[in-house]
């Protein structure tokens, strides 16, 4: 009977622990920030002095309950960061109100590139000073984004992004990385979803494409959506070893994941590219709304229409 008291009792005490371990994986996964651009939530106009091209999104989400502009891992002065816009013509950006993923009308950021000024005209929202470069992220939002690339050949748009410190140009040495999702058209002018992460913009260290699908990526088929809205995910662990993951999800389906350093030598995330308008076909457009970033992966819930959601912080 002692035997059985003892082997029972650690039974117990196993499955407490589980049950302890799997609620703490859980209350980790915080909520930094959660924004569908409603309330108080504006652009501001006001020039600032030495801002380097920078427009700022200010005000609070009154249905979210968070502010603009971002102050995630330590971050400040985060904004949209017009690159090379020809003096406000190439480059276009709006909180405006529209038919939204839900069918109803909402208020969302969209962003137009009427064309490129010098080979690097772009438009990305950049959480900046981070001082926390070396956490977790889990970034979710819906996205639309026109058709006018499709059938062209060998084109590129770029969606997020991340690079660390250290990242430079090729034949500059740097010792950086960067993370980078986008939507490529092939020599035939197939189109298919891209994610990689390189040490320079010439030298990539590894690749995902949903035209070819490999088991190392975890990858499909997922079709490229266009002209309608859609859901992106990503979920990054931060690492200079062999547990380091990067995974893109679109409307739940996998487009690449890659398991290893999302680093290189050590070096911490510099600036995050949120919501990025970059690439060689133009003009294009895109619409973002319910922008969520979570500190870790969260569980997920039904969502009650067929798909799944963060649970409740």
């Amino acid at each position: 009977m002692k035997t059985l008291y003892i082997a029972t009792l650690s039974a117990i005490v196993l499955f407490t622990m589980a049950c302890s371990e799997g609620s703490q994986t859980v209350q980790t996964a915080k909520l930094l920030f959660k924004s569908g651009f409603e309330g108080k939530v504006y652009m501001d106009s006001a020039p600032v002095k030495d801002s380097e091209e920078y427009h700022y999104i200010r005000g609070k989400d009154t249905e979210s309950g968070f502010s603009w502009p971002l102050e995630i891992l330590g971050s400040s002065e985060s904004a949209l960061h017009a690159v090379d816009d020809d003096g406000g013509d190439a480059l276009e950006t709006s909180i405006v109100s529209t038919t939204g993923h839900t069918g109803k009308q909402t208020k969302v950021l969209y962003t137009k590139e009427n064309y490129d000024a010098t080979g690097a005209t772009q438009y990305p929202y950049e959480i900046l000073n981070i001082q926390d470069g070396r956490k977790d992220l889990y970034v979710r939002y819906w996205m639309k984004i026109d058709s006018r690339m499709l059938g062209e050949k060998n084109k590129w748009r770029a969606f997020l992004e991340y690079k660390t410190k250290d990242y430079k140009d090729p034949g500059e040495n740097g010792t950086g990385f960067r993370l980078i999702s986008y939507l490529y058209t092939d020599e035939e002018g197939r189109a298919s979803w891209h994610f990689q992460g390189d040490k320079d913009s010439e030298h990539s260290l590894w690749e995902c494409d949903t035209l070819t699908p490999t088991a190392s990526c975890n990858n499909s088929v997922v079709p490229v959506i266009t002209d309608k809205w859609f859901l992106t995910e990503y979920y990054w662990h931060w690492s200079n070893g062999n547990d380091g993951i990067a995974r893109w999800k679109i409307n739940g389906k996998i487009v690449g994941e890659h398991h290893g350093p999302t680093t290189r030598y050590n070096n911490p995330i510099d600036f995050i590219m949120l919501t990025q308008i970059y690439g060689d076909s133009n003009p294009k457009e895109q619409w973002i709304d319910d922008i969520e970033i979570w500190g870790s992966e969260p569980k997920m819930c039904d969502d009650n229409d067929g798909g799944t959601i963060p649970c409740s912080p």
